[in-house]
């Protein structure tokens, strides 16, 4: 997928770039495909702010993603579409007894693309294996962490990982952090590599379109109130913080660990920490 650039005939436009949507084969989703969805604005239950930032943007349908394919599927892609509640693409696949269903789509679906599921389908990309079917060193996506659960790893545009070993009880797989972790090998895994790659090089170019997107603004806390954030307060000059960078609330943020899943450690070969020092 290319980038396309605009001419500079405004401050905004200047250096802004957007995806080049060319590949795509419609722009209006299938409607039985799609619901509402209600903003949490970044609220939990209690209407308490959890996740700060978020807020307004343009009303978006969500499309039913079909993270898990029934054995022995097969069908046709007849369309590649953009979905606005992810960094992929999609595709719309129809069946052989014409039932319709989204997928994530990958590198090299065209319309007229037949994918299968199964563990006697051929090793092509789309194609869909338990873990156990597939050649070690294959590039694969959209993988399960619990047979039967549907994808729950590797679903953003243009990530990919890879299955490095094997055994009879579990696979190594490669993620795209660095991360080499067990997998039990009765999981599934589509091949191949998720679309849209070049998302992470679009350039947003205005504070609009992140608005749109339900994105508020973040203010540095250095310019801040004392009363408001750990770094605020001072003179009004230009004063850097006088302590390790913290949260509003106080804890420290640079080299804090965020993972305390000690019930799934056993599972991780080599860290994504670990993966980075060599």
């Amino acid at each position: 997928m290319a980038i396309r650039n605009y001419k500079p005939t405004t401050s905004a436009r200047r250096g802004m770039t957007s995806e080049d949507t060319s590949q795509l084969t419609t722009s209006k989703p299938t409607r039985s495909l799609t619901r509402n969805i209600n903003q949490k604005h970044g609220r939990n239950n209690q209407g308490r702010i959890t996740t700060r930032h978020k807020g307004g943007g343009s009303h978006r349908l969500y499309r039913e993603i079909s993270f898990m394919l029934p054995k022995d599927y097969s069908g046709v892609i007849e369309h590649i579409e953009y979905d606005p509640n992810r960094t992929s693409h999609i595709a719309r696949v129809k069946s052989s007894d014409n039932r319709y269903r989204y997928i994530l789509a990958a590198q090299g679906m065209v319309v007229g693309t037949k994918i299968k599921s199964g563990d006697e389908v051929a090793i092509e990309v789309g194609n869909r294996l338990s873990l156990k079917q597939i050649p070690v060193g294959s590039v694969i996506h959209a993988i399960e962490l619990t047979p039967g659960n549907g994808a729950q790893l590797v679903r953003s545009a243009g990530a990919s990982a890879q299955l490095v070993a094997r055994d009879d009880k579990y696979a190594q797989v490669r993620l795209p952090s660095g991360e080499v972790r067990f997998i039990s090998v009765e999981c599934s895994a589509s091949l191949g590599v998720i679309s849209n790659e070049q998302h992470q090089n679009v350039s947003i170019g205005k504070a609009g379109r992140n608005r749109r997107k339900g994105i508020r603004p973040t203010v540095r806390g250095v310019v801040m109130n004392a009363v408001d954030h750990p770094h605020g307060g001072g003179d009004g000059g230009r004063h850097r913080m006088a302590k390790a960078p913290r949260t509003p609330w106080g804890q420290k943020t640079l080299g804090l660990k965020t993972r305390h899943n000690k019930s799934t450690n056993k599972y991780i070969v080599r860290s994504r920490h670990a993966s980075k020092r060599s």
